[in-house]
Formats: structure tokens, C-alpha cells, sequence
């Protein structure tokens, strides 16, 4: 008997049972055919995930391989992740991650009604990433503290992570960062057929108090003090494709889900999902956490000097607007595209206003009645003055691309735009910064006497050798360059560089054809391009489709430009597209 089984477009998803039930001489009995599994379906029209185009189909639902996006919004980086989706046993624990979750927006789980609904679903996957009480399937490090745990940034891939949660009896798996928190659930979303991506948010503010405002604080010597704010590199999260029938959609668009808890005033909470439409019009209240996502891709950035722990002054500075630039991986391509106009209007324009003043009155209900002017004129108070107005301009230049190990070099231009001449002194100073916003050492201190005349351009080179970040950069490979007037001449200026510092590469060689079930070998080398030994170093290998499981390689320590080379076999127990993802570590990074 051949049978076939068409479950309706509103099915609930999961796993299901087919009995048989045989009557025959007066007796009857049941006879298990066996089970199957009902996921969302992007190809069926009547879904709503459906996603009419077939090169986004196999981007964002059948793709296994992925990119994150790191670094700041001038000098992006990029590491390959596994999605893992269609790997053995990930969709079991996909569904148990619903079944965990279950009680989380409906009490009782009993007739899993809700699960016929991407909205609802996604909210539940969302939740258990990291936000559930007890059987989150991640957790961020607390005060960037991960010695209990494994380092955020070692993984490779979303697959192990599942695996240990799932093995581990649904007890969360320590460490991840927001990059991985969005990988692994744009894993789970894309293996129950709901079309997903990574999208990384550069300049991401974190405000507990000012929904549209962030404040750095800063003391004379230009190091970043540790406020209730915190102004992230970048942040990701996650987008989904599905229609919206709570909002009356009958197409399906991308809706932003984050789930990475943050504090948001009344304690920390994921959010969405939300309407990235709405984000961009300024309809808060069309949505989940409206307000929230609004408020980050759309902040002010406000910037003060502390004298003395008591006086705050507003400095001269040329400030980035916080979400200047989101990108996603583009699709069918290693590249990356820009959807920050998805998010936003053009930053100036007619549209772009009035979306803000819309997002405005919602969120400040006292200003509901206030006119444009009104609002336009308290936003402008809360600014920094530009460095234009104080007559002088500056800024800072990388003049390299600085690798662990080696000097980073900038210049830093100075013009005076009037007709008389300039006397200041400026303290600069060098600061280890987290990707999440988190000031740590002060490394690098020097001061500077500048005189320019009429008119006068200046260029001066500044370098900040290894021997003075090394010691502090570890895991953090984000350092901030501050040059500040000094508060006695005057007019506080300043202005500021996030570098990059790029960690060795590693070099991945096929050393054999890859074919199915066939051992296949690869080379493996590292070089250590440091004046010192590398100590404790180790190899992670992965691959779908390559490796069952990660394969962990003791290299032990590495002398000054000694090159470790290991020979690995593999058999290739899957057909498709792999890709073999090598992952170093010491005790440096």
C-alpha cells in the first residue's frame, strides 16, 4: 500500500504518528505504520512562510553555511558559522526546544493549537534561546567571566551547542555572545521550515534610561568610564520570513527577532518579533517590542567629559549616529548586503524626520501634541556640538591594518578653519573595548602640544606598538583611540578611532579529493607571528556533513614564527557542499 499524506497549510507542526486500524472477522486492531514530521513549508503558497523567490528559498531555508559579521561599522570582519539544520537529530531537539518552551505565552502545551503559527513559535524559540529561567539553550557570560565555561567566540558552529543542551538535559550551555545566540536560532528557525538570517547591527546602543539617547562619559584624559550606557560594536540578531496574520498581513516580510536578553529598564528580555517595516516607519505600536528595536537602530549618541567626578561637559566631537550600518550575508554569495535602508530612511530626509517624530511622540507620551519644531528642538538641545562650530576639525587615520603581533599605526589630521592661530594641548590615551561596549584597560597615555596657524593643516603620526596592547587585548580584538583637549584651553574637543587588530590566520589545504564515504586528508598549518611562545595552543575542527562531532587538536606551545602543521583525516558521510571550519586558540586569544 503506497500511501500519501497532504496535511493542511494550518497543520500544527511536529511529529506525528500513522496508525492503521484493521477490522476483519469481527475483530479489530491497530497496526503503527510509522511516524512522519509536519514543518512550515516556504515552497507551499497557502503558508504563511511562503517565499515566492527559489534563490531565497535556498539562502535562507536550505543553506547550511553561513557568516557573522563582526568588528565596527569602519573595518567589518568576518568568520564562517555551520547552521547544522539538516545534520542527524537536530530536528528532534528542535521540537524540544518547543516543547520546553511551550508554557511560555499559552500556560499549557495540551492541544499545541499555537503551533500552527510562526508568530507564536518564533516567540517561543526565541525565549528559550537565552532568556528562559532554567532550560535556556545558552548563556552569556556575566562580566565577561567565562572561566566556568567554554570562550564565546571558540564556536564554530551551531550543531554542538544543540547536541550538549540536548545531552546535557536541557541545562544551558555556557558561554555564547550574541553571535552565537543568533546563529543558533536562525538554526532551529530554518530546520522547522521558517526562513531565517543573521543580521549584525553596527553601533548598537544599550540604554536603560534614554530609549532614544546613549551617553559615553569620558574623563580629561580621554578614557571611556563605565556608565550605565554601554554603545556596542556591533550586535546580532535575528531576521524571519513569515506573514503576519495578527497584523492583517496576507504577504510574508521580514520580521526582526533578538534573542539576546537585554536590560530594557524593567529588567532584561529578548524581543520581537517586530515588524521591520515598522521599525523604519516609526509605527511602534503596531508591534512587539517596537519601541525597543526602534530605539536601536535610531539613537542619539551623547558624549561627555567628567572633571573631578562631579562636572559633566557636552565636548565638540563629529558623532556617528548609533545603527549607521546593517548587513546581512547577501544571498548566494560570500559578500555581504547592506539592508540598513530596510531599517531606515536615509539619515536627513524627509521620511526619515517624520518617522522619528512619529517614534517620538510614542515613546515620550508627553510630547503625543508637540509639534516637529517643538520635538526638532529638543533633540538638538541634547546633542553634541559638531567640531565644525569650534572652528577646528580632526580626525584619525588608520595607516594600517594592524595583525596580532604587530604595530598599529594612525595619523591624526588637524585643521584650523579660522584666520588666526591655535594653541592646544591634548591628552591622547589607547583603552581595550568589549564588543559589547565594556571600557577595560587603559593601556597607552600621551599629551600633545599643537599650535596651527591660519588656516593650517597638520598631519601627526601616532603608533601604539604591540608591546603595549599585547598584554591587554586577549580575547577583545577591539581597541579605542581617544585625543581630548585639555579643559584649561577652553572649548573641549574630541575625537576617537575603534581599531580593529585582525588575529593569524589560519590555512585550511585539501590534500584529496572529497568524495562520499571515502577517507579524505587535509592540511592544517598556524604560524605564530609573535616575538613570543604562544602557549597552550589548540586546533578546533568542523564540517556538516565532514566531522560527527568537533575534533579538538593539543598543539601545546608554539616558539616565536614556528608554523604548526597537522594532518587530519575525515570521511565524508554526507553529499553536498561542506565546508571544513578551523578554529585556533591559546592563551593570548
Amino acid at each position: 500500500i503506497n500511501i500519501s499524506v497532504f496535511p493542511p497549510s494550518n497543520a500544527c507542526i511536529g511529529r506525528y504518528i500513522l496508525n492503521m486500524q484493521i477490522t476483519s472477522c469481527g475483530h479489530t486492531y491497530q497496526r503503527c505504520l510509522g511516524d512522519f514530521y509536519v514543518l512550515f513549508n516556504p515552497w507551499c503558497a497557502d503558508d504563511p512562510v511562503y517565499m515566492d523567490n527559489q534563490a531565497h528559498r535556498e539562502e535562507f531555508v536550505l543553506n547550511e553555511h553561513g557568516i557573522l559579521y563582526e568588528g565596527v561599522h569602519k573595518h567589518i570582519t568576518s568568520r564562517p558559522w555551520h547552521f547544522g539544520q539538516f545534520e542527524d537529530g537536530i530536528l528532534d531537539i528542535c521540537l524540544k526546544i518547543l516543547d520546553m518552551g511551550a508554557s511560555y505565552h499559552h500556560g499549557s502545551d495540551r492541544d499545541h493549537c499555537w503551533r500552527n503559527d510562526p508568530v507564536h513559535v518564533s516567540m517561543v524559540v526565541n525565549h528559550m534561546i537565552s532568556s528562559h529561567s532554567t532550560n535556556s539553550i545558552m548563556k552569556i557570560p556575566e562580566n565577561n567571566d567565562y572561566l566556568k565555561g567554554t570562550k564565546p567566540f571558540s564556536w564554530n558552529g551551531s550543531v554542538p551547542i544543540l547536541q550538549q543542551w540536548y545531552n546535557g538535559r536541557c541545562r544551558p550551555v555556557r558561554y555564547g555572545y550574541c553571535g552565537s545566540l543568533a546563529s543558533v536560532m536562525c538554526t532551529v528557525m530554518r530546520c522547522l521550515g521558517i526562513p531565517s538570517r543573521v543580521v549584525t547591527n553596527f553601533c548598537f546602543p544599550c540604554s536603560t534610561e534614554n530609549p532614544l539617547g546613549i551617553n559615553e562619559i569620558f574623563d580629561c584624559t580621554g578614557k571611556n568610564l563605565c556608565g550605565k550606557d554601554k554603545l556596542w560594536r556591533y550586535h546580532c540578531w535575528n531576521e524571519s520570513w513569515m506573514a503576519r496574520r495578527d497584523l492583517n498581513q496576507c504577504c510574508g516580510d521580514w520580521q526582526c527577532l533578538d534573542p539576546t536578553p537585554l536590560e530594557t529598564g524593567r529588567g532584561s528580555a529578548c524581543s520581537g518579533p517586530t515588524w521591520v517595516r515598522s521599525i523604519r516607519e516609526g509605527e511602534l505600536d503596531l508591534d512587539y517590542d517596537g519601541h525597543h528595536m526602534f530605539s536601536r537602530v535610531n539613537s542619539n549618541y551623547v558624549g561627555w567629559l567628567s572633571q573631578n567626578n562631579a562636572k559633566k561637559t557636552k565636548f565638540f566631537c563629529d558623532a556617528w549616529p548609533c545603527g549607521q550600518r546593517l548587513i546581512t550575508k547577501s544571498v548566494g554569495s560570500e559578500q555581504f548586503e547592506d539592508i540598513t535602508g530596510a531599517y531606515k530612511y536615509e539619515l536627513g530626509s524627509v521620511k526619515n524626520k517624520e518617522a522619528y517624530y512619529r517614534a517620538y511622540r510614542r515613546i515620550h507620551p508627553g510630547y503625543c501634541n508637540a509639534s516637529n519644531c517643538h520635538i526638532e528642538r529638543e533633540l538638538s538641545s541634547l546633542k553634541n556640538p559638531f567640531l565644525s562650530d569650534s572652528g577646528f576639525n580632526m580626525r584619525l587615520k588608520m595607516a594600517n591594518c594592524p595583525m596580532y603581533g604587530e604595530d598599529v599605526q594612525l595619523h591624526w589630521l588637524l585643521e584650523n578653519l579660522r584666520s588666526e592661530n591655535k594653541n592646544l594641548k591634548f591628552n591622547l590615551c589607547a583603552q581595550i573595548i568589549t564588543y559589547s561596549g565594556c571600557p577595560m584597560d587603559q593601556f597607552w597615555k600621551d599629551s600633545v602640544n599643537v599650535t596651527l596657524g591660519p588656516r593650517e593643516v597638520k598631519k601627526i603620526p601616532l603608533c601604539i606598538s604591540y608591546s603595549q596592547y599585547g598584554p591587554y587585548l586577549c580575547d577583545h580584538n577591539i581597541m579605542k583611540v581617544v585625543a581630548v583637549s585639555d579643559p584649561e584651553c577652553g572649548e573641549v574637543l574630541m575625537v576617537s578611532r575603534d581599531i580593529v587588530v585582525n588575529r593569524p590566520p589560519v590555512i585550511v589545504k585539501l590534500l584529496s579529493q572529497p568524495r562520499l564515504k571515502v577517507p579524505c586528508t587535509a592540511e592544517i598549518s598556524f604560524c605564530n607571528p609573535l616575538q613570543e611562545d604562544m602557549k597552550n595552543c589548540v586546533m578546533t575542527l568542523e564540517g556538516c556533513g565532514l566531522f560527527k562531532e568537533p575534533m579538538t587538536i593539543d598543539l601545546g606551545t608554539l616558539a616565536s614564527n614556528q608554523q604548526a602543521r597537522t594532518i587530519v583525516e575525515f570521511t565524508p558521510y554526507r553529499l553536498g557542499s561542506h565546508r571544513l571550519l578551523a578554529n585556533f586558540g591559546c592563551h593570548k586569544f
